[in-house]
């Protein structure tokens, strides 16, 4: 199993704000990684420098062996890293169809109607929604809609900023059966979640993130079973 991203010793400044504190971390090819922390740990802002929308003052970090410091950010989904955005990000005004092909930019055009079967096969609701226009469907729909723009672009790893946030209890487990199928599909995850619960379940890896450092790392189940994690983040 070959290593995908290795994050090495990044620090990021929002102005005088020191808001990760030299973290490292890796992904390998086949895992789902997660990123568990309260709100503010500095989950989300790692994902925006992993994806180069901000920028490390120090280390580095590297996909496939290549330092993603030296590619602008539009170029990253090129290398095979998509990233789902916290609060989904849909095209609100855009009908399903269209903000999928949008995930697409990457692809040869040839190749768009294999890719739109691959997302309708594995999201049925928005087979039936494709000429809807996507600001009219449910939270939970908008967040299959995300993933699947993501997964138009074929990447080799996909990163999730916080996909359950706001969802109804049944529509978080809706999305982590998709989490998981997609991951036993060959797809790499790397997870941002507050949910920790639901995160640890699914994860192969996880990091505890407390402002801004990591505190903790190990496996979903060491994690889930850690009387620190426990106390701290599921309510027991």
């Amino acid at each position: 199993m070959g290593q995908i991203l290795k994050v090495d010793n990044i620090n990021v400044y929002y102005g005088a704000i020191h808001a990760i504190k030299g973290i490292s971390f890796e992904v390998n090819e086949g895992e789902v990684v997660t990123l568990i922390g309260a709100n503010g740990a500095g989950k989300s802002t790692t994902l925006q420098t992993v994806s180069g929308l901000l920028r490390s003052r120090t280390g580095s970090i590297e996909f496939n062996g290549e330092d993603l410091a030296k590619i602008p950010p539009h170029l990253v989904v090129r290398k095979g890293l998509a990233q789902v955005p916290e609060g989904r990000r849909i095209f609100q005004q855009m009908s399903v169809e269209e903000n999928l092909e949008m995930g697409a930019y990457t692809r040869d055009k040839s190749e768009l109607e294999g890719d739109l079967e691959m997302v309708f096969k594995q999201f049925p609701r928005l087979l039936e929604r494709r000429r809807q226009i996507a600001g009219t469907l449910s939270g939970g729909e908008q967040q299959m809609l995300a993933i699947g723009r993501a997964l138009m672009s074929h990447p080799k790893l996909l990163m999730l900023d916080e996909p359950s946030m706001g969802l109804a209890p049944i529509l978080v487990e809706q999305i982590f059966d998709i989490i998981r199928q997609l991951n036993e599909a060959g797809t790499t995850i790397l997870l941002v979640e507050q949910n920790a619960q639901m995160a640890l379940s699914v994860a192969h890896r996880a990091y505890v993130l407390e402002t801004g450092k990591i505190t903790l790392s190990g496996t979903g189940k060491e994690l889930a079973e850690s009387d620190q994690v426990r106390k701290a983040y599921l309510g027991g």
